[in-house]
Protein backbone atom coordinates (compact mmCIF):
# COMPACT_ATOMS: atom_id res chain seq x y z
CA UNK A 1 0.00 0.00 0.00
CA UNK A 2 1.72 3.44 -1.49
CA UNK A 3 1.64 6.08 1.47
CA UNK A 4 -0.26 9.24 1.45
CA UNK A 5 1.25 12.04 -0.08
CA UNK A 6 1.92 14.98 1.64
CA UNK A 7 -1.11 16.99 0.49
CA UNK A 8 -2.90 13.70 1.79
CA UNK A 9 -1.67 14.27 4.72
CA UNK A 10 -2.46 17.34 5.66
CA UNK A 11 -6.21 16.86 4.60
CA UNK A 12 -6.61 13.88 7.20
CA UNK A 13 -4.99 15.95 9.26
CA UNK A 14 -8.02 19.16 8.40
CA UNK A 15 -10.37 16.39 8.94
CA UNK A 16 -9.58 15.06 12.33
CA UNK A 17 -9.62 18.69 13.46
CA UNK A 18 -13.48 19.10 12.42
CA UNK A 19 -14.26 15.81 13.63
CA UNK A 20 -12.55 17.12 17.22
CA UNK A 21 -14.67 20.46 16.09
CA UNK A 22 -17.51 18.84 15.83
CA UNK A 23 -17.74 16.87 19.14
CA UNK A 24 -17.06 20.74 20.60
CA UNK A 25 -20.09 22.26 19.13
CA UNK A 26 -22.05 19.79 20.11
CA UNK A 27 -21.22 20.45 23.67
CA UNK A 28 -22.76 23.78 23.16
CA UNK A 29 -26.42 23.03 24.10
CA UNK A 30 -29.42 24.29 26.30
CA UNK A 31 -29.72 20.95 27.62
CA UNK A 32 -26.79 18.09 28.42
CA UNK A 33 -28.10 15.30 27.71
CA UNK A 34 -29.44 16.43 23.98
CA UNK A 35 -28.58 18.43 21.30
CA UNK A 36 -30.86 21.76 21.12
CA UNK A 37 -29.24 25.19 19.60
CA UNK A 38 -32.01 27.31 18.73
CA UNK A 39 -31.83 30.70 17.00
CA UNK A 40 -31.07 33.94 19.48
CA UNK A 41 -30.48 31.63 22.67
CA UNK A 42 -27.19 32.23 24.82
CA UNK A 43 -26.37 29.11 22.82
CA UNK A 44 -26.57 30.40 19.36
CA UNK A 45 -23.59 33.52 20.76
CA UNK A 46 -21.59 30.68 22.05
CA UNK A 47 -21.44 28.75 19.14
CA UNK A 48 -20.88 32.32 16.99
CA UNK A 49 -17.83 32.95 19.04
CA UNK A 50 -16.41 29.60 19.24
CA UNK A 51 -16.46 29.54 15.15
CA UNK A 52 -15.42 33.36 15.34
CA UNK A 53 -12.08 32.06 17.12
CA UNK A 54 -11.62 29.15 14.43
CA UNK A 55 -12.24 31.95 11.31
CA UNK A 56 -9.35 33.99 12.92
CA UNK A 57 -7.16 31.50 13.05
CA UNK A 58 -7.64 31.25 9.92
CA UNK A 59 -6.75 34.34 9.09
CA UNK A 60 -10.29 35.83 8.49
CA UNK A 61 -11.68 39.02 9.29
CA UNK A 62 -14.67 38.18 11.37
CA UNK A 63 -18.00 39.72 12.11
CA UNK A 64 -21.40 38.87 13.45
CA UNK A 65 -23.93 40.43 10.91
CA UNK A 66 -27.37 41.94 12.19
CA UNK A 67 -29.67 39.25 12.08
CA UNK A 68 -27.12 36.85 14.15
CA UNK A 69 -24.89 35.32 11.06
CA UNK A 70 -21.19 34.76 12.07
CA UNK A 71 -19.11 35.73 9.26
CA UNK A 72 -15.46 35.53 7.71
CA UNK A 73 -13.39 37.29 5.30
CA UNK A 74 -10.19 35.68 3.67
CA UNK A 75 -9.03 38.59 1.77
CA UNK A 76 -8.02 38.31 -2.34
CA UNK A 77 -5.15 39.37 -4.14
CA UNK A 78 -7.06 42.74 -4.81
CA UNK A 79 -8.66 43.98 -1.54
CA UNK A 80 -12.39 44.59 -2.18
CA UNK A 81 -12.62 41.66 -4.96
CA UNK A 82 -15.88 39.53 -5.28
CA UNK A 83 -16.22 36.80 -3.13
CA UNK A 84 -16.83 32.86 -3.33
CA UNK A 85 -19.10 32.17 -0.28
CA UNK A 86 -19.15 29.03 1.34
CA UNK A 87 -21.42 27.81 4.66
CA UNK A 88 -24.43 26.12 6.28
CA UNK A 89 -26.03 26.98 9.27
CA UNK A 90 -25.17 26.37 12.96
CA UNK A 91 -28.65 26.07 14.35
CA UNK A 92 -29.81 22.37 14.95
CA UNK A 93 -33.35 20.48 15.29
CA UNK A 94 -34.09 19.54 18.81
CA UNK A 95 -31.96 16.33 19.93
CA UNK A 96 -30.06 16.92 16.77
CA UNK A 97 -26.95 15.13 15.38
CA UNK A 98 -23.79 16.67 15.23
CA UNK A 99 -22.83 17.41 11.60
CA UNK A 100 -26.11 18.47 9.93
CA UNK A 101 -25.05 22.42 9.27
CA UNK A 102 -21.94 22.70 11.19
CA UNK A 103 -20.05 20.24 9.02
CA UNK A 104 -20.32 22.89 5.99
CA UNK A 105 -19.02 25.56 8.49
CA UNK A 106 -16.41 23.55 10.02
CA UNK A 107 -14.89 22.23 6.11
CA UNK A 108 -15.01 25.81 4.68
CA UNK A 109 -12.89 26.79 7.66
CA UNK A 110 -10.15 24.12 6.89
CA UNK A 111 -10.62 25.54 3.04
CA UNK A 112 -9.44 28.91 4.31
CA UNK A 113 -7.12 27.37 6.51
CA UNK A 114 -5.03 25.33 4.03
CA UNK A 115 -4.92 29.12 2.08
CA UNK A 116 -3.50 30.63 4.84
CA UNK A 117 -0.95 28.38 5.74
CA UNK A 118 0.49 28.70 2.14
CA UNK A 119 0.16 32.25 2.62
CA UNK A 120 -1.61 32.35 -0.69
CA UNK A 121 -4.54 34.74 -1.96
CA UNK A 122 -6.61 33.97 -4.74
CA UNK A 123 -8.33 36.78 -7.50
CA UNK A 124 -11.56 36.30 -5.51
CA UNK A 125 -11.98 36.60 -1.86
CA UNK A 126 -13.66 33.98 0.34
CA UNK A 127 -16.02 34.33 2.62
CA UNK A 128 -17.83 31.47 5.11
CA UNK A 129 -20.77 32.25 7.13
CA UNK A 130 -22.16 29.98 9.91
CA UNK A 131 -26.81 30.78 9.37
CA UNK A 132 -27.57 31.66 12.24
CA UNK A 133 -31.23 29.80 11.82
CA UNK A 134 -31.83 27.37 9.29
CA UNK A 135 -33.89 24.70 10.86
CA UNK A 136 -36.92 27.15 12.05
CA UNK A 137 -37.24 25.00 15.20
CA UNK A 138 -37.70 28.06 17.60
CA UNK A 139 -40.09 30.25 15.60
CA UNK A 140 -41.55 27.85 12.76
CA UNK A 141 -39.74 30.42 10.54
CA UNK A 142 -37.03 29.34 8.49
CA UNK A 143 -33.65 30.33 6.37
CA UNK A 144 -33.55 33.65 8.54
CA UNK A 145 -29.83 33.60 8.23
CA UNK A 146 -30.08 33.30 4.57
CA UNK A 147 -32.56 35.46 3.80
CA UNK A 148 -30.66 37.97 6.13
CA UNK A 149 -28.25 38.29 3.55
CA UNK A 150 -30.76 38.14 0.40
CA UNK A 151 -32.60 41.07 2.31
CA UNK A 152 -35.99 39.35 1.74
CA UNK A 153 -36.80 39.18 5.75
CA UNK A 154 -40.52 40.21 5.92
CA UNK A 155 -41.38 42.89 8.33
CA UNK A 156 -43.91 40.12 9.88
CA UNK A 157 -40.98 38.09 11.00
CA UNK A 158 -40.20 40.11 13.84
CA UNK A 159 -44.27 39.65 15.59
CA UNK A 160 -43.44 35.60 15.19
CA UNK A 161 -43.22 34.04 18.75
CA UNK A 162 -42.06 31.27 20.43
CA UNK A 163 -43.36 28.72 22.38
CA UNK A 164 -43.37 31.12 25.52
CA UNK A 165 -44.45 34.41 23.66
CA UNK A 166 -41.76 36.02 23.50
CA UNK A 167 -40.86 37.76 19.55
CA UNK A 168 -38.19 37.79 17.34
CA UNK A 169 -37.98 41.17 17.90
CA UNK A 170 -37.71 41.15 21.57
CA UNK A 171 -35.73 37.93 21.05
CA UNK A 172 -33.03 39.82 19.39
CA UNK A 173 -32.91 42.75 21.92
CA UNK A 174 -32.60 40.23 24.42
CA UNK A 175 -29.25 38.95 23.34
CA UNK A 176 -28.33 43.05 21.89
CA UNK A 177 -29.31 42.39 18.57
CA UNK A 178 -31.30 45.91 17.08
CA UNK A 179 -34.26 44.42 15.44
CA UNK A 180 -34.46 47.80 13.24
CA UNK A 181 -31.26 47.14 11.62
CA UNK A 182 -32.07 43.59 10.09
CA UNK A 183 -31.87 45.12 6.93
CA UNK A 184 -28.28 45.97 7.18
CA UNK A 185 -27.15 42.18 6.84
CA UNK A 186 -28.41 42.37 2.87
CA UNK A 187 -25.46 42.04 0.63
CA UNK A 188 -24.62 44.05 -2.46
CA UNK A 189 -24.83 41.79 -5.54
CA UNK A 190 -21.69 42.60 -6.78
CA UNK A 191 -20.20 41.28 -3.32
CA UNK A 192 -20.68 37.67 -4.04
CA UNK A 193 -19.85 35.60 -7.06
CA UNK A 194 -21.50 32.20 -5.88
CA UNK A 195 -22.28 30.23 -3.29
CA UNK A 196 -20.94 26.83 -2.31
CA UNK A 197 -22.49 23.92 0.68
CA UNK A 198 -21.43 20.87 1.96
CA UNK A 199 -23.60 18.98 3.86
CA UNK A 200 -24.29 15.24 4.79
CA UNK A 201 -26.53 13.82 2.41
CA UNK A 202 -29.37 13.10 4.70
CA UNK A 203 -30.21 10.34 2.42
CA UNK A 204 -29.13 6.66 1.54
CA UNK A 205 -27.75 7.28 -2.38
CA UNK A 206 -24.21 7.25 -1.44
CA UNK A 207 -23.66 4.67 1.12
CA UNK A 208 -25.42 2.38 -1.54
CA UNK A 209 -23.47 3.71 -4.11
CA UNK A 210 -19.91 2.93 -2.00
CA UNK A 211 -19.26 6.31 -2.75
CA UNK A 212 -17.98 9.44 -0.09
CA UNK A 213 -18.67 12.20 -1.78
CA UNK A 214 -21.75 13.47 -4.78
CA UNK A 215 -22.50 16.34 -6.29
CA UNK A 216 -26.53 17.95 -5.81
CA UNK A 217 -28.92 18.75 -8.82
CA UNK A 218 -31.24 20.70 -7.18
CA UNK A 219 -32.92 21.23 -4.14
CA UNK A 220 -36.21 19.36 -3.56
CA UNK A 221 -39.34 21.54 -4.37
CA UNK A 222 -42.30 20.20 -2.28
CA UNK A 223 -46.10 20.86 -1.79
CA UNK A 224 -48.01 19.61 1.15
CA UNK A 225 -51.95 19.04 1.09
CA UNK A 226 -54.75 18.38 3.57
CA UNK A 227 -57.08 15.81 2.23
CA UNK A 228 -60.15 14.32 3.28
CA UNK A 229 -62.37 11.20 1.76
CA UNK A 230 -66.30 11.93 3.41
CA UNK A 231 -68.64 8.36 3.15
CA UNK A 232 -71.31 7.67 5.44
CA UNK A 233 -70.71 6.29 9.02
CA UNK A 234 -72.43 3.12 9.87
CA UNK A 235 -72.84 0.07 12.12
CA UNK A 236 -70.30 -2.09 11.89
CA UNK A 237 -72.33 -5.50 12.37
CA UNK A 238 -75.37 -3.99 10.10
CA UNK A 239 -74.24 -2.34 6.97
CA UNK A 240 -73.53 -4.82 4.36
CA UNK A 241 -70.34 -4.64 2.41
CA UNK A 242 -71.32 -3.45 -1.19
CA UNK A 243 -73.90 -0.75 0.61
CA UNK A 244 -71.17 0.94 2.59
CA UNK A 245 -69.34 4.21 1.45
CA UNK A 246 -65.61 3.23 4.09
CA UNK A 247 -64.11 6.65 3.74
CA UNK A 248 -60.59 4.49 5.73
CA UNK A 249 -61.12 2.41 3.16
CA UNK A 250 -60.64 4.96 0.34
CA UNK A 251 -57.64 6.52 1.67
CA UNK A 252 -56.11 3.17 2.20
CA UNK A 253 -56.94 2.49 -1.49
CA UNK A 254 -55.41 6.17 -2.31
CA UNK A 255 -52.32 5.38 -0.23
CA UNK A 256 -51.44 2.47 -2.14
CA UNK A 257 -51.64 4.33 -5.46
CA UNK A 258 -49.59 7.36 -4.04
CA UNK A 259 -46.97 4.35 -3.96
CA UNK A 260 -47.07 2.50 -6.61
CA UNK A 261 -47.37 5.60 -9.19
CA UNK A 262 -44.64 7.70 -7.37
CA UNK A 263 -42.33 4.29 -7.67
CA UNK A 264 -42.92 4.49 -11.45
CA UNK A 265 -41.61 8.19 -11.89
CA UNK A 266 -38.24 8.34 -13.07
CA UNK A 267 -37.23 11.98 -11.53
CA UNK A 268 -36.39 11.39 -8.48
CA UNK A 269 -40.21 12.15 -7.28
CA UNK A 270 -41.10 10.64 -3.53
CA UNK A 271 -44.66 11.10 -1.64
CA UNK A 272 -45.55 10.77 1.56
CA UNK A 273 -48.86 10.61 3.69
CA UNK A 274 -47.59 11.29 6.95
CA UNK A 275 -50.78 11.78 8.95
CA UNK A 276 -54.22 9.93 8.88
CA UNK A 277 -57.12 10.87 10.94
CA UNK A 278 -60.01 8.75 11.24
CA UNK A 279 -63.80 9.67 12.01
CA UNK A 280 -65.56 8.63 14.49
CA UNK A 281 -62.42 6.39 15.34
CA UNK A 282 -64.82 3.19 16.93
CA UNK A 283 -63.91 -0.04 16.55
CA UNK A 284 -67.80 -0.88 15.58
CA UNK A 285 -68.46 2.15 13.59
CA UNK A 286 -67.30 2.33 10.00
CA UNK A 287 -65.10 5.66 9.38
CA UNK A 288 -67.40 8.25 7.83
CA UNK A 289 -64.45 10.63 7.60
CA UNK A 290 -60.84 10.52 6.82
CA UNK A 291 -58.54 13.64 7.39
CA UNK A 292 -54.84 13.02 5.80
CA UNK A 293 -51.58 14.60 4.59
CA UNK A 294 -49.62 14.52 1.61
CA UNK A 295 -46.32 15.41 1.21
CA UNK A 296 -44.93 15.41 -2.45
CA UNK A 297 -41.44 16.64 -3.44
CA UNK A 298 -38.72 16.52 -6.74
CA UNK A 299 -36.33 17.95 -8.29
CA UNK A 300 -38.11 19.70 -10.85
CA UNK A 301 -41.05 21.20 -10.60
CA UNK A 302 -42.85 20.17 -14.18
CA UNK A 303 -42.61 16.42 -13.25
CA UNK A 304 -44.09 17.16 -9.85
CA UNK A 305 -46.65 19.22 -10.73
CA UNK A 306 -47.91 16.23 -13.48
CA UNK A 307 -47.57 13.41 -10.65
CA UNK A 308 -49.54 15.79 -8.00
CA UNK A 309 -52.24 16.09 -10.58
CA UNK A 310 -52.09 12.67 -11.54
CA UNK A 311 -52.47 11.51 -7.57
CA UNK A 312 -55.25 14.32 -6.81
CA UNK A 313 -57.09 12.40 -10.30
CA UNK A 314 -56.65 9.17 -9.21
CA UNK A 315 -58.29 9.90 -5.67
CA UNK A 316 -61.52 11.58 -7.61
CA UNK A 317 -61.56 8.78 -9.32
CA UNK A 318 -61.49 6.27 -6.07
CA UNK A 319 -64.24 8.51 -4.53
CA UNK A 320 -66.68 8.55 -7.47
CA UNK A 321 -66.75 4.62 -7.64
CA UNK A 322 -67.23 4.07 -4.00
CA UNK A 323 -69.72 7.04 -3.86
CA UNK A 324 -67.95 8.98 -1.71
CA UNK A 325 -66.71 12.77 -1.86
CA UNK A 326 -62.84 14.07 -1.67
CA UNK A 327 -61.53 17.12 -1.49
CA UNK A 328 -58.22 18.63 -0.82
CA UNK A 329 -56.17 21.90 0.36
CA UNK A 330 -52.70 22.79 -0.20
CA UNK A 331 -51.21 24.90 2.24
CA UNK A 332 -47.39 24.77 1.72
CA UNK A 333 -45.84 24.95 -1.63
CA UNK A 334 -42.21 25.81 -2.37
CA UNK A 335 -40.38 25.24 -6.00
CA UNK A 336 -37.32 23.42 -6.48
CA UNK A 337 -34.30 25.25 -6.38
CA UNK A 338 -32.18 24.11 -9.51
CA UNK A 339 -28.15 24.17 -8.57
CA UNK A 340 -26.01 26.00 -11.18
CA UNK A 341 -24.77 23.75 -13.93
CA UNK A 342 -21.38 25.57 -14.05
CA UNK A 343 -20.95 24.84 -10.28
CA UNK A 344 -22.22 21.52 -10.67
CA UNK A 345 -19.55 20.80 -13.38
CA UNK A 346 -16.75 22.39 -11.29
CA UNK A 347 -17.66 20.47 -8.35
CA UNK A 348 -18.24 17.16 -10.47
CA UNK A 349 -14.98 17.31 -11.72
CA UNK A 350 -13.48 17.92 -8.52
CA UNK A 351 -15.55 15.11 -6.81
CA UNK A 352 -13.94 12.91 -9.56
CA UNK A 353 -10.25 14.21 -9.06
CA UNK A 354 -10.61 12.71 -5.89
CA UNK A 355 -12.80 9.46 -5.82
CA UNK A 356 -12.50 8.40 -9.29
CA UNK A 357 -15.93 9.07 -10.09
CA UNK A 358 -18.91 11.32 -9.30
CA UNK A 359 -22.50 11.01 -8.64
CA UNK A 360 -25.34 13.20 -9.04
CA UNK A 361 -28.38 13.43 -6.90
CA UNK A 362 -31.06 15.94 -5.80
CA UNK A 363 -31.53 17.11 -1.91
CA UNK A 364 -34.96 15.54 -0.63
CA UNK A 365 -34.47 18.09 2.60
CA UNK A 366 -34.36 22.14 2.19
CA UNK A 367 -30.86 24.03 2.51
CA UNK A 368 -29.98 28.30 3.54
CA UNK A 369 -28.71 27.42 -0.86
CA UNK A 370 -32.61 28.45 -1.09
CA UNK A 371 -33.04 31.29 -0.04
CA UNK A 372 -29.44 32.25 -1.71
CA UNK A 373 -29.88 30.99 -4.89
CA UNK A 374 -32.69 33.84 -5.21
CA UNK A 375 -29.55 36.13 -5.63
CA UNK A 376 -26.15 34.21 -6.50
CA UNK A 377 -25.87 31.04 -8.44
CA UNK A 378 -25.55 27.79 -5.59
CA UNK A 379 -24.02 24.33 -5.83
CA UNK A 380 -24.11 21.83 -2.97
CA UNK A 381 -21.42 18.65 -2.29
CA UNK A 382 -23.08 15.91 -0.45
CA UNK A 383 -21.03 13.57 2.02
CA UNK A 384 -21.69 10.55 2.66
CA UNK A 385 -23.55 9.59 6.12
CA UNK A 386 -23.98 6.26 8.49
CA UNK A 387 -27.74 4.56 7.05
CA UNK A 388 -28.71 8.13 6.07
CA UNK A 389 -29.70 9.60 9.38
CA UNK A 390 -30.08 13.21 10.09
CA UNK A 391 -31.84 14.92 12.13
CA UNK A 392 -31.12 12.62 15.21
CA UNK A 393 -28.06 11.75 17.58
CA UNK A 394 -27.09 8.93 15.50
CA UNK A 395 -25.64 11.43 12.75
CA UNK A 396 -22.31 9.63 11.43
CA UNK A 397 -19.88 10.56 9.09
CA UNK A 398 -16.35 9.07 8.21
CA UNK A 399 -13.19 10.82 9.40
CA UNK A 400 -11.76 9.65 5.71
CA UNK A 401 -14.68 10.93 3.82
CA UNK A 402 -14.41 14.46 5.33
CA UNK A 403 -10.66 14.21 4.34
CA UNK A 404 -12.00 13.64 0.80
CA UNK A 405 -14.36 16.24 1.25
CA UNK A 406 -12.00 18.79 2.01
CA UNK A 407 -10.07 17.74 -0.84
CA UNK A 408 -12.78 18.42 -3.23
CA UNK A 409 -13.86 21.48 -1.50
CA UNK A 410 -10.94 23.09 -1.37
CA UNK A 411 -10.17 22.28 -5.32
CA UNK A 412 -13.88 23.48 -6.78
CA UNK A 413 -13.61 26.60 -4.25
CA UNK A 414 -9.67 27.57 -5.64
CA UNK A 415 -11.02 26.89 -9.14
CA UNK A 416 -13.89 29.03 -8.78
CA UNK A 417 -11.32 32.32 -6.67
CA UNK A 418 -9.32 31.67 -9.68
CA UNK A 419 -11.66 32.65 -12.59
Amino acid sequence: MSRPTEKQSLWEEAAARVMARADELALISETPLFLTRVYLSAEHLQANQQVAQWMVQAGMQVWQDSVGNICGRYEAEQEGAAAILLGSHLDTVRNAGRYDGMLGVLTAIEVVQSLHNQGRRLAKAIEIVGFCDEEGTRFGITLLGSRGLTGSWPESWLEQVDAQGVSVAQAMVNIGLDPLKVHLAKRPQEAIAAYLELHIEQGPCLEQAGLALGVVEAINGARRLNCRFTGEAGHAGTVPMHHRRDALAAAAQWMVLIESMTRQQRDNLVATVGTLRCEPAAVNVIPGEVVLTLDIRGPQDPPLEALLNALLEGAQEIARARHLQFDAQEFYRIPATACSPELQGVLTDAVSEVQGQSLTLPSGAGHDAIAINKCWPVGMLFVRCKGGISHHPAESVMEADIALAIDAFSRATTVLAEK
